[in-house]
This record gives structure tokens, sequence and C-alpha cells, in this order.
């Protein structure tokens, strides 16, 4: 890589990062009530503005991004593993089985709290670890973990569990059955900072896995027999992602809710912006992704004021458009492989 792309690309990653700290700075301040910078630096005691400030608005913009952050890169993980520029955090069922674990818990409400998550967090991430188990058991039952057999086994997985929800919706009373709706609808209601420590640790953790295989899957794309000959282990480096990524969005969803399009349209755009090199790639599509989600969730709070928009219906107004964009027009994902080699031959 030339000096100049060098330059270009650091300039990008500057520019990204300098947008998300605006956003995460304006953010908890807009909604419902604006909140003055004075009632945030110099607080009345017991001051109802700093209340919803401290544990409603900061919360609540820590989670957006975070949530947003995961989406994203695991979705970057997903187009490049799969090799499939449509591929996005819930082409392996992940969403289906965290769903499938909160319907289940408004249904028949079996626990409260679970190792200091909620009864709904609980059951949901149980249900995204089961579908995770389920696909990489199926493919390992056939000794084949090719990207093919694990999309097919996720797809199946999906379908089975969105008609286990389907009939639990359908036997549920109207309250029950409408909590359930909304919830699949996704949302970032949360108050405190539990949701915050219950999904930062999965968070952390898994864009630290993408980073320190970031130079394995670069080779992966460029070719896998060029990516053996380098000493690349393609069965392990691909269950190290799929792991990784997979319980990002299971701690996502489980908090949050299905949120769609997210993971799709975020690494796209970031490929147009800073190239295939999941080196740069990565910072780029985490920073897009927590900025692009808050924003949206911004919007959700003052859309249709007093009352609230379900981010997912947002993200996916943007999304439905970019995806008819990307199936009638050329993907950025095209030319990936071969951008990534071009960038390490120079």
């Amino acid at each position: 890589m030339t000096n100049r792309g060098l330059k270009q690309k650091l300039a990008i990653l500057a520019v990204l990062a300098v947008l998300a700290l605006v956003v995460l700075a304006v953010a908890p301040a807009i909604g419902v009530e604006v909140i003055s910078p004075s009632a945030i630096l110099d607080p009345a005691p017991g001051s109802a503005e700093s209340e919803i400030f401290w544990r409603m608005r900061v919360p609540r913009v820590c989670v957006s991004f975070l949530a947003g952050a995961a989406l994203a890169v695991s979705g970057m993980v997903f187009q490049a593993i799969f090799r499939n520029p449509l591929a996005e955090p819930f082409t392996l069922g992940v969403a289906s089985g965290a769903s499938l674990g909160a319907a289940i818990y408004v249904r028949f409400g079996l626990i409260s709290t679970f190792l200091g998550m909620s009864g709904a967090t609980a059951s949901a991430f149980g249900g995204a670890v089961l579908s995770i188990l389920l696909v990489y058991g199926l493919t390992s039952l056939r000794r084949c973990q090719e990207p093919t057999a694990m999309i097919l086994a996720g797809v199946a997985i999906s379908c089975f569990f969105t008609s286990v929800i389907v009939f639990t919706q359908y036997m549920s009373d109207f309250t029950d059955s409408f909590r359930i709706l909304r919830w699949l609808m996704g949302g970032l209601e949360v108050v405190g900072f539990d949701s915050v420590l219950t999904m930062a640790p999965l968070v952390v953790t898994g864009c630290a896995i993408v980073v320190y295989l970031a130079h394995d899957l670069n080779l992966i794309m460029i070719g896998e027999e060029l990516a053996i000959t380098r000493g690349v282990s393609l069965t392990s480096t691909r269950r190290s992602l799929f792991l990784a990524a997979s319980l990002m969005v299971g701690g996502v969803v489980a908090v949050c809710g299905p949120i769609g399009f997210v993971g799709m349209m975020v690494p796209h755009i970031c490929r147009l912006l800073v190239g295939a090199d999941h080196r740069y790639l990565m910072p780029a599509t985490l920073l897009f992704g927590g900025t692009f989600l808050t924003f949206c969730d911004m919007l959700s709070r003052v859309l249709i004021a007093p009352a609230e928009m379900p981010v997912g219906i947002i993200t996916s107004l943007l999304g439905g458009p970019f995806f008819i964009w990307l199936l009638m027009g050329r993907s950025p994902y095209e030319g990936g492989p071969s951008n990534v080699g071009q960038s390490r031959r120079r």
C-alpha cells in the first residue's frame, strides 16, 4: 500500500471517530424532552432532568453504540467467511433462537433473573446460544463446516424457530402476544447500566478476536489455497470467527431484540470508504455501525414524539432501499478479495 493510500484510510478512520464522538455527545440530550447542558453540568439535587440523562439516556446511548458496532462487525465477518455479500448477522438463525427464548419467557415466565440478567434477557441469550450450538452441531455431524452447509443449517433452524415463535404467539393472550410482537420489532428501551454490563464483555471480546484474526481473514478472502500455504487453519479460523460473531449477535438480540439491516448495510458502505482490507475495514465498520444505530435511535425518539418508534422500524426503512440497490447495482463487495490482494502486493 502506498503512503498516500494509507494516509487516506487513516484520515477516513479519524473522521469516523470524530463523527462517533459528536453523535455520542449529542444523542443523550435529544428526546421528547431536550436536556440543556446546564442541567447536565450543574444539576439541581434530585433533578428530574439529571435522572433522565444519567439513568435513561446515557445507558441507552451506550447500548445503541455497542449494539450497532457488534451487528456491523458481525455482518462484516459473516460476509467474509461465507463469501456472500448478502450475509448478515441473522443468517445463521441466532436472532430466531433469541426471539424464541424471549417469546417463551413472555408466555411462561419461567425465571425472573439469572446471573444478574433479567428473565427476558437470559432466556433470549439462552435461545441464541442454543441456535449456535445447533448450527455447529449439525455441520459437525456431517463433518462438513463449509460455508454453504452452515448457511443451509442456519436457514433451516431459523425457519423452525420462527414457526415455534408464531405458534407461541398464537397460543398467547392479547397482552402477551403484543409483548412478543413489540420485542420482535427491536428496541433500545433500557434503564440503568445493567444492559451495558451484559453486552460489553461479549462485544469487546468478540471484536478483539476479529482484530486478532484480521490478517488471516484477508488471506482467506484472497484465496483458500494461499491461506493454507501461509499457515492459516481454515477450520479453526472460521470456527473462531463464527463463534465470536454469533456470541456478539446473541448478546445484542438478548438485550435489544432483532434489529435488522445494520449488519448488512454498514460493511458495504465501509468497503466503499476504506476498501476490503480487514485491518482497516474492521475499525471503520465498528465506528460507523455504532454511530449509525445511535443516530437511528435518536430519530426513533423524536420522529413521532411524544410516542416512540421502535428503532428496528427505522433501520428497516433505510435498509429496504439499500437492499434493492445492492441487488440492482454493483456491490462494493465485488472485487473485495482482489482489492486485498493488490493492497498486500504493493
